[in-house]
């Protein structure tokens, strides 16, 4: 998850005034984490909490987004989420804005099959964001996140996405000088992956994401997320983000490897496929 959260920080000083180039300083006092950070620490926790029995992951979801989310009011949310995390009795909205494809990072990495990535990331995100497009958009990411720690190549990985997901089409180079800001997965999600495979490791992937504009720390969080899984994080970077995480709100960051493999060992697919 930290890849999604350095995206983020990275690129939250930029969302606002974008900067079209590479040539930038990572990261400076006018960086902080936002929203795409606080909601992916929230899907981590609750796959955590399920302790490897998913059965009921979306109502574990709800609660740990609803719990974290309401000590940072003014961390960025849209308006309809905001009302959703505020919500006492918080449904689906038909949304497929780019949050469901900024937090679900946690469910590539947890997921142990193709099946159990689509059936994961379902149960995060239909929660809020019940659109096809941001099912889609949400699952995508997972899916990729999952295949590059199958150690797909990224050939692999764009053919898999482009036949299932998105044909993409375009290059970062031909798209620079004229993306505007999107909220939407089907016009953030492409942008993201186009910024991910055309990365040579970690820092390029985020370099790339926010020098095309638009919504630079939701883009960069997701482009993140994926580099995170295929590079793996300089550990110059992950310490340099922690420094702008408060310790006991993202304490599933720092725990997160080992209490999933312990989930791993006691945990089997409970979930219906159709729910």
């Amino acid at each position: 998850m930290i890849g999604a959260i350095i995206g983020d920080i990275v690129g939250s000083r930029f969302e606002w005034d974008n900067y079209r180039a590479k040539d930038f300083e990572l990261f400076t006092d006018a960086c902080f984490p936002t929203d795409d950070s606080i909601m992916t620490v929230a899907v981590g926790k609750a796959i955590l909490d399920c302790d490897g029995a998913y059965d009921d992951l979306s109502a574990k979801t709800v609660s740990c987004m609803q719990k974290l989310g309401r000590r940072y009011p003014h961390c960025g949310y849209g308006g309809r989420f905001y009302h959703w995390i505020f919500s006492n009795n918080p449904k689906p909205y038909c949304s497929f804005g780019n949050g469901a494809a900024m937090r679900v990072s946690a469910v590539g990495f947890a997921a142990r099959s193709r099946n159990e990535v689509k059936i994961l990331s379902r149960a995060v995100t239909a929660i809020s964001h019940d659109h096809p497009e941001g099912l889609k958009g949400a699952e995508s990411v997972a899916m990729a996140i999952f295949l590059a720690r199958q150690s797909k190549t990224k050939k692999e990985i764009r053919d898999y996405i482009e036949q299932n997901y998105y044909k993409i089409g375009f290059t970062l180079d031909e798209i620079r000088g004229t993306y505007e800001f999107n909220e939407t997965c089907q016009n953030t999600v492409p942008q993201a992956f186009e910024a991910f495979f055309e990365a040579r490791d970690f820092e390029d992937a985020i370099r790339n994401a926010v020098s095309v504009g638009g919504d630079s720390d939701t883009l960069a969080a997701i482009t993140g997320s994926i580099a995170e899984a295929y590079f793996g994080v300089p550990f110059d970077l992950r310490k340099k983000a922690e420094s702008y995480l408060n310790n006991d709100t993202f304490r599933p960051i720092y725990t997160w490897p080992n209490a999933l493999k312990k989930c791993f060992r006691r945990g089997t697919l409970c979930l219906n496929p159709k729910n």
